[in-house]
């Protein structure tokens, strides 16, 4: 199976939508959704298909279809309506005023409303009366065809008025009221609606432009990060190249200030790198040698010599685009009911017109008073504002996510996060940071644990173990110095170390060192037992602890621990805020799971549980009854993150990260699964207040058209006014705020 995007032009509603996604899935082995607010079609097709048969397809209903060139800029859709809005609107405001103020009436008014009129109605809702020809000649019927048949029996009842009615004697005035005249005669002209309908409905379609461009504007303004030229090494000698001429294995110069070109390791040099534009971390992080870098982060500090690992649409930033897109264009199951019900729409809408017209005529009405009724009708229930519901509030919502960190994968994802009621937390690398920390550090009465610390941190430099990297990064001070070094494999290290211009002779290491180095603390070759209840105490928790003997006398204890993110516990809380049960799922010791769930406030743990029974776990919960949700590094938890109804990968974002979870956070920060839960709900409650609203006002506005209580004029203007309505209330995502860390 293969995708293609394809540019739509031409569409004006999500009628429009709905009709070219329903004619490209009536080709063999195609499966298409059409986004009215993107004006994109995403295609999944079977190999063999042709992309131009899909494109004659679009273009033989009177819409255009093209494959979008990466390096064409984006066609500015606001400009053209503004220009024919402010004509429009410039023509319009006399006529609004002599039709609806009685002392501006001066002799022969109608007439120049006429001439006012005239070219509003053909030049300013020329879009409107085009589409409705081209949908009209494929038997279709859209929200065009309701403006352009609505504005058309304004105009063309008032010019018959005019010429023919009585309505062109000099000296003729006429009052204004929101509701119509039923009684009124042939000497009614209705130019001031008909233009105002169009001022409106172009104004309406000029915001909706801007506001589209403005919901996109986060994922375009992630795509313009990278940089436009690199500096590469070419035989020892620096030379600037486009970064579309960037290979991987090349090797480039970052100097401070710089972004860097493209997803690479550090080879030489020591840096900081702001990435806060792409993983949403506010502080920047140091980086050195064997250092992964993300292309489009900045480098505050130092010179970095990278080798490109990637290039072009495989790094980082492309693929985190392409996810957002991906969400962009896919649709929630609310908005496939907005499209059915918007594809039938007009029609119904159309019979409820003509509907009005013959039942006010039988009933006696004037005709003027039967046609405007049915004019109104045709006005107030485009259903633009129903195609903008989902889309708009997509954009912004996982635009937003992408500037905090935050990679939502579609739409389905955010309706997933309103049901879930229990959320199972990976504890390696998702609740604790995954590397080893000293936990504690114990001494005998009156003993010197800032020396035990010290020695031990000195001693242990020395070492790669993981353990004793973390006693090397808790203990030194500037100017401590290691002069003599020993590793003894599966004992521990002994080592001469100078602390204040003083050498101690240090050992550090398991119980059976010390008593082999007959130190005191230990007796007959046994370790005496005030020493053997501080391992104990050291070792609750499944912590890993060593002894500490310096200058020939055990001096402490020192105690290892994967520690715990500093806003685990916070976390957790908001967990708890957001309706949700924790639950610590991890292979480790039930013993140490205890202790990391206790530190953080979680309850329910599962403990000693493998890799691969990790989504047996999740299914039962399920089984259950259970929504789960489960947080993990994407890697061990992989099969976890798919067998969940949501999976939120979390950690460096890494591709098996990206590619596994359905909530995709860029580091490893679990605040942001809060964060990425409440922006999901906020995202998907919006949706369903647009769609509310958009149903709600054409279902209450539709009776009072027909019955004769809104104005044409009116009804033109909040038609628009729903649509821009529903796009400010999605604009409004882009305020959403992380929690305070």
């Amino acid at each position: 199976e293969e995708l293609i995007h394809l540019d739509i032009g031409g569409m004006t509603c999500a009628s429009c939508a709905a009709r070219v996604e329903k004619k490209l899935n009536k080709l063999d082995g195609v499966a298409a959704t059409v986004n009215y607010a993107t004006e994109k079609a995403t295609v999944r097709f079977e190999p063999g298909t042709s992309v131009d048969d899909m494109i004659a397809v679009v273009e033989g209903i009177g819409y255009t279809a093209t494959v979008p060139d990466p390096a064409e800029e984006e066609t500015d859709q606001a400009t053209p309506l503004r220009n024919r809005f402010i004509v429009s609107a410039v023509l319009s405001v006399p006529i609004i005023m002599l039709g609806m103020v009685p002392p501006a009436q001066f002799p022969g008014w109608q007439w120049v409303s006429w001439v006012l009129a005239t070219p509003v109605v053909f030049w300013g809702a020329w879009p409107f009366h085009r589409a409705a020809w081209l949908n009209l000649r494929h038997r279709m019927t859209t929200m065009d065809t309701l403006v352009s048949m609505g504005v058309s029996a304004a105009y063309l009842w008032s010019v018959w008025a005019l010429f023919l009615g009585g309505a062109g004697e000099i000296g003729l005035r006429h009052g204004f009221d929101f509701s119509l005249n039923r009684h009124g005669g042939t000497a009614n002209v209705y130019f001031e609606a008909a233009a105002a309908i169009v001022t409106f409905i172009l104004a309406g379609r000029w915001f909706e432009a801007r506001s589209k461009r403005d919901a996109g504007a986060a994922i375009r303004a992630l795509l313009d990060l990278g940089a436009a030229e690199a500096t590469v090494l070419r035989d020892g000698v620096e030379v600037r190249v486009p970064i579309a001429e960037l290979r991987t294995d090349d090797e480039f110069v970052v100097r401070p200030g710089e972004s860097v070109a493209t997803d690479g390791v550090v080879l030489s040099g020591h840096g900081a790198i702001d990435a806060s534009m792409v993983t949403g971390e506010s502080l920047p992080v140091d980086v050195g040698p064997g250092d992964a870098v993300i292309g489009a982060t900045v480098n505050t500090d130092g010179r970095l010599l990278v080798r490109a690992t990637r290039v072009g649409e495989d790094t980082k930033l492309a693929q985190i685009a392409r996810l957002v897109e991906q969400a962009q264009s896919g649709k929630a199951r609310v908005q496939r009911l907005a499209d059915r019900i918007s594809g039938i729409f007009v029609p119904i809408v159309i019979t409820i017109a003509i509907g009005t017209l013959i039942t006010w005529l039988l009933l006696g009405a004037a005709a003027s008073f039967a046609l405007t009724a049915a004019v109104a009708v045709l006005i107030i229930a485009c259903p633009c504002a129903l195609g903008l519901a989902t889309p708009t509030a997509l954009m912004v919502g996982t635009g937003r996510g992408a500037q905090l960190g935050i990679v939502i994968k579609g739409p389905e994802m955010l309706e997933q996060t309103r049901t879930i009621d229990t959320i199972v937390l990976d504890k390696t690398g998702t609740v604790t940071t995954g590397k080893m920390a000293v936990a504690e550090v114990l001494t005998p009465a009156g003993g010197d644990a800032g020396l035990v610390r010290r020695a031990a941190g000195v001693a242990e430099s020395g070492s790669e173990h993981p353990i004793a990297r973390a006693i090397a990064a808790d203990g030194p001070q500037p100017g401590d110095e290691l002069t003599d070094f020993r590793n003894l494999a599966g004992q521990g290290v002994r080592a001469t170390v100078r602390l204040d211009g003083r050498t101690h002779e240090v050992l550090v290491g398991q119980p059976r060192l010390m008593t082999e180095a007959g130190v005191t603390g230990t007796t007959a070759g046994d370790l005496d037992d005030e020493w053997v209840e501080a391992l104990h105490r050291a070792r609750a928790g499944g912590r890993t602890a060593v002894l500490v003997a310096v200058d020939g006398a055990v001096s402490g204890v020192i105690a290892v621990a994967d520690r715990v993110k500093d806003e685990a516990a916070d976390a957790i809380a908001q967990f708890r805020a957001l309706g949700l049960e924790t639950m610590l799922l991890t292979g480790d010791h039930t013993e140490s799971a205890r202790e990391v769930a206790a530190q953080v406030g979680i309850d329910n743990v599962l403990a000693e549980v493998l890799p691969e029974q990790k989504a047996a776990e999740i299914e039962r919960l399920q089984a259950a009854g259970r929504h789960v949700a489960m947080v993990g590094d994407g890697v061990n938890d992989a099969a976890a993150l798919a067998t969940a109804d949501l999976g939120i990968a979390m950690g460096t974002g890494t591709d098996a990260a990206i590619e596994a979870g359905d909530l995709t956070l860029m580091r490893g920060d679990l605040m942001l699964a809060a964060d990425a839960i409440r922006l999901s709900r906020r995202t998907l409650g919006t949706i369903k207040t647009n769609l509310f609203w958009a149903f709600f006002y054409n279902v209450a506005a539709i009776p009072l058209a027909a019955l004769g209580f809104l104005n044409p004029m009116f009804a033109g203007a909040a038609m628009a006014l729903s649509s821009v309505m529903v796009v400010s209330n999605s604009l409004r995502l882009r305020g959403f705020r992380a929690l305070a860390r």
